[in-house]
């Protein structure tokens, strides 16, 4: 393992919250006005989409093959390594149902070398799932999170602190920071969180976590000049949700500071995490690309679709 810089970074790094109010104003963060927006529409909202046994590619050396499975959840895949990024299968989260189906079943996975989750929110880092996995080798997470990841099944656990990289064979993986925060439960306060970039054949794909927009990606740029970014676009409103999560705008801004080739838009669709419409991040998106020049940077996938890069 390397490092780049040192230690936790102050860039970026903000108080854990003590409670929900912490992330938004009291007058959005009441029961039932929580209840209405959060369960209650989710409940009245047909499940929409459909799991399909996906028809992987066959790939030459330096293909990399982007499957969306939903929400923040990806396959990566190359000729000789196959990589899950925050993989939840779960139709429900406790109260929270999922509005999409995930686009491949579990059990249509291909072997997996490499889980990476980027923290250990339950959206994020689903415990189910992870059991469910076929014995991935090796789990690649933020300082702190190791401990949940004990007796799910995997061949080796590696935390990293920002900057860090652990390298196996010819691929490497670095955990850059965010702006967010990892707590399992509140006040759960020594876990941490981040993003990753796998460097792997020449490629560079960044996939970002949860994060508001900070500074910090023009450091990313710096260290890492990402190929294909993975970035969130929902879970931005009421307004005092960004500070922890990013709007299309942010994410279009975001994708400028990187300097990357690709966009790949996340987070949105899935689960309805917060108050504006679950078609509307998407939309938005395009719009923003339509009027900036962008659209053929941004690559829209469908769930369970790999895409070749």
């Amino acid at each position: 393992m390397t490092k780049h810089a040192p230690y936790r970074p102050a860039l970026g790094r903000q108080p854990l919250p003590r409670s929900f109010k912490d992330l938004t104003p009291a007058r959005h963060f009441n029961p039932r006005t929580f209840f209405r927006e959060m369960i209650w529409k989710a409940l009245l909202t047909r499940r929409t989409g459909k799991s399909q046994r996906p028809a992987f590619p066959k790939l030459t050396f330096g293909q990399v093959a982007i499957t969306w499975i939903g929400h923040a959840s990806f396959l990566l895949q190359f000729t000789d390594l196959n990589v899950l990024i925050d993989p939840n299968f779960a139709n429900w989260l406790f109260l929270l149902k999922r509005i999409k189906r995930s686009g491949l079943k579990l059990e249509h996975l291909p072997p997996i070398d490499l889980v990476l989750l980027t923290h250990a929110h339950f959206d994020h880092f689903h415990k189910p799932t992870l059991r469910r996995l076929p014995h991935p080798k090796i789990g690649i997470m933020p300082w702190g999170v190791g401990e949940l990841a004990y007796n799910l099944g995997f061949g080796r656990i590696v935390e990293l602190d920002w900057w860090e990289s652990f390298c196996q064979r010819d691929w490497k993986v670095t955990l850059t920071p965010s702006k967010h925060w990892g707590a399992r439960i509140l006040r759960d306060h020594q876990r941490g969180y981040g993003g990753f970039v796998l460097e792997h054949q020449g490629r560079r794909i960044y996939h970002a976590g949860d994060s508001a927009y900070f500074d910090g990606f023009k450091e990313i740029r710096k260290h890492c000049r990402p190929e294909i970014a993975l970035l969130p676009i929902g879970a931005y409103h009421p307004e005092s949700f960004r500070h922890v999560h990013m709007g299309p705008d942010d994410a279009i801004q975001v994708f400028k500071d990187l300097h990357a080739k690709w966009l790949v838009p996340m987070h949105y669709g899935t689960f309805r995490l917060s108050f504006e419409d679950l078609d509307e991040p998407p939309r938005w998106l395009r719009q923003l690309a339509a009027e900036q020049g962008l659209t053929h940077k941004v690559r829209m996938l469908e769930e369970g679709v790999p895409q070749v890069f």
